[in-house]
């Protein structure tokens, strides 16, 4: 259904046309006279697929949308409606699920849920299947402070994470023996033919190396999350552009690149620390806390002095090395690389206090404007020097200006 959705709005595209999810709703309802495997599937599954494919075509573009092929895509559909959805709990570690047009289906039953049910996703990773379901717990988000700690964070090769107050988190997520079992198994799958058994086989056992390396990833990725965000009512993260940094410098035949091999080197230290999994990790554990989560533009920040801010290449002396050439002072690259991140998160988002009132904090969004202190009181009307006529009025978490002419 992606695929077939994809190439209709593309064909659309290429006439100058457009066509939208409602009529891709109402078009597959009437081929379903003339194609029954349509109605094997339940309307909904298929229905969700294109509201993904829509949503995907307008943030990335029509021709932007890739092909769900077959050897990457893993199977993964979602019921939306939970009145279709029933779940029952046979045991302490059992329950089941009876999803529509495919009946009673037994999982095991890792965590509560908690809350009431609103949609099930039921995905597959490698040769297992897992169901997911969400819920709404209908529990307020806390209110976010400010007043609280702050902390900056720089992500980087040798180390996942070093934050501003001088802790560093890494670790491995593969170890040799698979490292080297993975290497073999790459040598043999490369000594197969395409669209053998011993080639999916091959296959299947690399997946098995790689899902164990992502779920250490994962795993490793929230429990740091959790280190840097509790506590904190600020955390201040480099706006780094992951897919851009990660791209080949193999060129073309007519321009070919330079320093290929240490480029596709820095590009596998990048994917496997996970840079942009763990941003939405934090991000997500924020959720939680109410702590406000921020991205500032990461340029000079590891060359910059904390101390006297003095900008020079010569300040890095190396990877982990730190030396000011105009005060002398000495640190962890890393370290004076988050400070400086959290220097540039304080800039033009730092709370005021209005006199006689309340502390009112600074907006939370991922990346919002400076804000200044009022010019007047709160309440009280005032004129600028242009003519406009600008009116403080007061919110329970945030200042809101309106301008009037």
């Amino acid at each position: 259904m992606w695929n077939i959705g994809l190439e209709q709005r593309r064909e659309y595209r290429r006439r100058g046309a457009w066509i939208d999810y409602v009529q891709q709703a109402r078009e597959m309802a009437e081929a379903k006279v003339e194609h029954p495997w349509l109605r094997t599937a339940p309307s909904h599954i298929l229905q969700q697929t294109l509201r993904d494919l829509d949503r995907a075509c307008r943030t990335h573009g029509t021709f932007g949308v890739l092909w769900r092929a077959k050897q990457r895509w893993q199977p993964s559909f979602r019921f939306p409606d939970p009145r279709h959805l029933s779940i029952e709990r046979l045991g302490r570690k059992r329950g089941r699920a009876r999803l529509p047009k495919l009946g009673w289906v037994i999982f095991r039953w890792s965590r509560p849920l908690g809350g009431s049910l609103k949609s099930a996703t039921v995905s597959r990773d490698g040769k297992h299947w897992y169901v997911s379901f969400l819920v709404e717990t209908g529990t307020a988000g806390p209110a976010v402070s400010l007043e609280r700690g702050r902390v900056g964070i720089d992500r980087g090769v040798a180390v996942l994470a070093a934050t501003s107050d001088g802790r560093f988190f890494a670790r491995s997520f593969i170890t040799p023996g698979e490292a080297q079992r993975y290497r073999t198994l790459q040598q043999q799958h490369a000594r197969t033919q395409k669209g053998s058994n011993r080639r999916k086989a091959c296959r299947e056992r690399m997946r098995v190396i790689v899902r164990r390396v992502r779920d250490r990833r994962r795993d490793f990725h929230a429990q740091t999350a959790r280190h840097v965000v509790d506590g904190n009512g600020l955390v201040v993260l480099e706006d780094l552009n992951t897919a851009g940094m990660t791209a080949t410098a193999r060129g073309t035949s007519a321009e070919p690149g330079t320093h290929v091999g240490q480029k596709a080197g820095l590009n596998r230290a990048i994917l496997d620390k996970g840079w942009h999994s763990f941003e939405l990790a934090v991000r997500s554990r924020a959720r939680h806390t109410g702590t406000a989560v921020r991205t500032v533009n990461p340029a000079f920040s590891s060359t910059t002095c904390p101390a006297c801010g003095y900008v020079h290449p010569d300040n890095r002396e190396s990877q982990a090395k730190f030396v000011c050439t105009s005060c002398g002072h000495r640190e962890h690259a890393d370290t004076v690389g988050a400070k400086n991140v959290l220097a540039l998160g304080h800039t033009g988002h730092r709370a005021w206090r209005p006199r006689r009132q309340p502390v009112c904090e600074a907006p939370t969004s991922a990346k919002p404007q400076g804000i200044s202190a009022p010019t007047a009181e709160v309440g009280i009307l005032s004129a600028s020097a242009d003519g406009r006529i600008a009116k403080s009025v007061m919110w329970d978490v945030t200042r809101v200006s309106l301008h009037e002419t």
